[in-house]
């Protein structure tokens, strides 16, 4: 026989007393006559003098009465026990006297058991309904506290929304948040009056009801129609820090990956199984910070493989690599990367986007039969085929470059994001700014509904109408801080957004947390993505992050070649560089400065220009001449793309809308000489990103989007 057999035995044996439990009404009346008895019995066997026991009677009356008063015991509770007191002292007294063994003794002490029994359960009875009806009335009047106070902020927002807005309401309900940040007020519209007749006013209504900064009262829609929803924040929770959570419990992509809070305090979700994601924030915003959170989400995803595109040295994916790297410089086998591929030079992001395309069409036909037995036409993600994000640090800025291989990486990146929808593979792009540039992109702006606006209070390049189109009310004031700014999603519409704030240990840690739930890549797609993918941590192919004796991220990739000694940093090999006197017979450094800047000024118009001429009306501007001077890369194939400043001057002409810009006014924007920007405005118009309209003194280039 076990040891659990024998010890159920022994504890089925009778049944099991406890022994510090209070006397309830049976036992408590049990307790009182048996000892009474025993008193008795007692005293007439010694020939007590029976007035003491009517003497400890009287005393334990009075004891209970006290005691009850302090417990605030009603007064029929103080009644019952003092007379069960005097009742069975007056009995012990009498049976002390003639005898308790007699049938009358023990007859009329029975008598008295059960009517202490009786009262004592009537009066707990009593004592509980008295208890009970005491919480009713205290929970009764905090709610008649707090129905007054919610009737009184729906009467101050009735009367607030007609007096600003001009709109009926009837408030339905108001509700607090739960975080003590502020509340909603759910309302009727009457008249056929719709919900955004109230959000284009809100930055009114905030300001009318004294709304603290980066507090706000935004209106969305309500639960019909004819209803309203009225966010309005009282505290503001954008101000501070809001640190990344300690649990790096695991999520996934179909129960939404966490981003930050609300204006509320709530967390608001990214669901990106079939959307992509556009992040927008200028320098100083925290969109670095922003990434990182992204990254930690999906590296608690247990079905996300990511995959980082960083041409800034690969800085983004980093933090998320190091604490894997090896002694010997390669990704080892104890920990795992929190990214599962970085790409930091165009070539290895042609190389990572070619898998990915290679992936996508060989899931598409590899994964027919499965996707029948689920009965859908999405490929089911899981942790046995995950899904890849593609995450691209500057990405809207790549598909709006005019440079050559960029272009090449724009193609690949759109083709992506074209393809891969229903096979798993999305995309996360960052920018830093919303401008027509970034937004002129009609694929991203249709397949990037989860986005983000980091602000920071930057004005300049927040154009948030385009960022947020039919979303009123949002302005940049309203989020001056860092990691603050609007977040959109298709299941919540744009609003105030708080970033949670990662720190470097806190990537160390989530690394190690999450380095045996990382999935790998299911067969069929690694097959297809090729040694490309096998070999993408080998020693040699990181080679360019673990040496650090020069800034080899893009040198290592891009084939620079250097005529300088060994061990030079590779690049130029200029006089500066060497450690020795000038040459007999050469020019000296002024000389060579003076020379270079003239160059500098001549090609690109910083000087001012001696022969710049007023090109008569209706005429177009000549052609400038092709400068001679340093054969530097830079200027290679600026033919195609334009020089650098075009760029803004497009922008700008696209922000002019259909007023246009003449080619003065963009002179005097871009700081170049009017011959320059005439120059490159019309190759500009011969390549369809511009449009001319001639009308004599008055002529301007206007964008083809107002043409």
């Amino acid at each position: 026989m076990s040891a659990s057999t024998a010890t159920k035995k022994k504890q089925q044996r009778g049944p099991v007393l406890d022994w510090a439990a209070g006397h309830g009404p049976v036992t408590g009346a049990l307790s009182a006559t048996t000892g009474a008895f025993a008193a008795a019995t007692v005293g007439a066997a010694t020939h007590m003098p029976p007035g003491w026991a009517l003497a400890v009677g009287a005393a334990g009356a009075l004891g209970h009465t006290a005691a009850g008063l302090r417990m605030r015991n009603a007064g029929r509770t103080l009644a019952t026990r003092a007379a069960s007191w005097l009742v069975g002292a007056g009995w012990t007294t009498w049976a002390t006297v003639h005898g308790p063994l007699t049938w009358a003794a023990l007859g009329s002490l029975a008598t008295i058991g059960v009517g202490i029994a009786t009262a004592t359960r009537s009066t707990n009875l009593y004592e509980e309904a008295r208890e009970e009806e005491a919480l009713h009335a205290a929970e009764r009047q905090v709610a008649a506290e707090l129905s007054a106070e919610r009737r009184k902020i729906a009467t101050e927002w009735v009367e607030r929304i007609q007096r600003i807005c001009g709109v009926t309401l009837k408030v339905l309900a108001v509700e607090k948040w739960q975080a003590g940040t502020g509340f909603t007020i759910d309302a009727e519209l009457s008249g056929g009056i719709t919900w955004d007749r109230i959000a284009k006013e809100a930055p009114r209504l905030s300001a009318d009801a004294r709304l603290p900064h980066g507090c706000t009262a935004t209106a969305q829609p309500g639960i019909d129609q004819g209803r309203v929803l009225i966010d309005v924040g009282t505290v503001n929770v954008l101000a501070g820090e809001v640190p990344y959570p300690n649990d790096y419990g695991p999520l996934s992509l179909h129960t939404g990956i966490p981003w930050g809070v609300r204006s509320n305090a709530d967390e608001v979700k990214a669901y990106l199984r079939e959307q992509c994601a556009l992040l927008v924030g200028p320098t100083g915003s925290g969109k670095t910070n922003l990434i990182h959170t992204v990254l930690a989400g999906f590296a608690r995803a247990e079905d996300v493989l990511t995959w980082v595109i960083d041409l800034n040295a690969g800085s983004a994916g980093l933090p998320w690599l190091r604490p894997a790297i090896d002694a010997k410089g390669a990704v080892g086998d104890k920990v795992r990367p929190g990214i599962d591929w970085l790409a930091a030079t165009p070539a290895e992001a042609l190389v990572m986007l070619d898998a990915m395309v290679r992936i996508a069409k060989q899931r598409k036909t590899a994964y027919q039969d499965l996707m029948a037995k689920n009965n859908t036409d999405l490929l089911p993600i899981s942790r046995k085929i995950p899904q890849i994000m593609l995450v691209v640090d500057e990405g809207a800025e790549i598909l709006a470059s005019n440079d050559k291989q960029m272009r090449e990486l724009a193609k690949r990146i759109l083709e992506v994001i074209r393809i891969m929808r229903a096979m798993g593979g999305r995309t996360v792009l960052t920018a830093l700014g919303a401008t027509g540039a970034v937004l002129g992109n009609l694929m991203i702006r249709r397949e990037a509904k989860v986005r983000v606006a980091l602000t920071g209070g930057e004005t300049e390049g927040m154009d948030l109408s385009k960022m947020f189109p039919g979303r009123r009310g949002l302005r940049v004031e309203q989020a001056p801080y860092k990691g603050s700014g609007f977040m959109s999603t298709p299941e919540s519409p744009a609003g105030l957004f708080k970033n949670w704030r990662i720190l470097p240990n806190q990537i160390r840690d989530i690394v190690h947390a999450t380095s045996d739930r990382h999935p790998t890549l299911d067969t069929l797609s690694a097959r297809a993505a090729g040694p490309a993918y096998t070999t993408r941590w080998d020693a040699d192919r990181l080679t360019w992050m673990n040496d650090t004796s020069t800034n080899t991220a893009a040198q290592g990739a891009d084939d620079m070649t250097s005529s300088g000694p060994t061990g030079q940093v590779p690049g130029l090999n200029l006089s500066a560089f060497r450690n020795e006197p000038p040459a007999a017979g050469k020019e000296d450094a002024d000389d060579l400065a003076r020379k270079f800047m003239q160059q500098i000024d001549e090609r690109f118009g910083t000087a001012k220009d001696p022969t710049e001429t007023t090109v008569p009306a209706g005429e177009q501007p000549a052609p400038e001449p092709k400068a001679e001077g340093l054969n530097l890369s830079a200027l290679r194939g600026q033919e195609d793309s334009g020089p650098a400043w075009l760029t803004e001057a497009i922008d700008a002409i696209e922000s002019a809308g259909a007023m246009g810009m003449k080619p003065g006014a963009v002179a005097d924007l871009v700081g170049r000489s009017r011959q320059a920007v005439r120059a490159a405005l019309k190759s500009a118009a011969e390549r369809g990103d511009l449009v001319y309209r001639d009308n004599g003194p008055h002529s301007v280039y206007i964008h083809p989007d107002h043409a």
